[in-house]
């Protein structure tokens, strides 16, 4: 028996909470990626936009939502991934990413996903399958 035979419907995952958001995280990510939209990177490129200031990028969230899996990754794959923005990550903001059991057979798991930041506001939602290895 594995730590995925473990998990049941309804159940949650080991939250994961990430450090603040740092505008080097950012400055990171847009070399990672090659995304150099400046309203991740320079406060007045995201003021002429209209935002209040950076905004993180939808998928650097998107990203750091695989870290719940992490404990899992011997045993099995990200098959399938589909997320919803829900709304913008600031600076500092601190993330909680959660993930819930919703089917389980004997060759996938899926899970509803979300990030929250510090206000308890859903940022980004989804849904992830994670498929054993044969």
């Amino acid at each position: 028996m594995n730590a995925l035979d473990e998990l049941r419907i309804g159940e949650s995952l080991a939250e994961v909470t990430l450090s603040p958001v740092t505008r080097l995280d950012l400055i990171k990510y847009a070399g990672a990626s090659g995304d150099y939209n400046p309203i991740h990177t320079i406060d007045e490129e995201a003021e002429k936009a209209g935002l209040p200031g950076i905004i993180a990028h939808g998928m650097w969230t998107m990203g750091n939502l695989a870290k719940l899996f992490t404990p899992y990754y011997e045993e099995a794959f990200i098959q399938d991934y589909s997320i919803r923005f829900k709304g913008m990550v600031f600076l500092e903001d601190v993330l909680t990413l959660q993930a819930e059991v919703t089917d389980h057979t004997d060759k996938t798991i899926n899970f509803n996903v979300k990030a929250v930041n510090q206000e308890d506001k859903t940022v980004i939602k989804g849904k992830v399958v994670l498929s054993r290895y044969t």
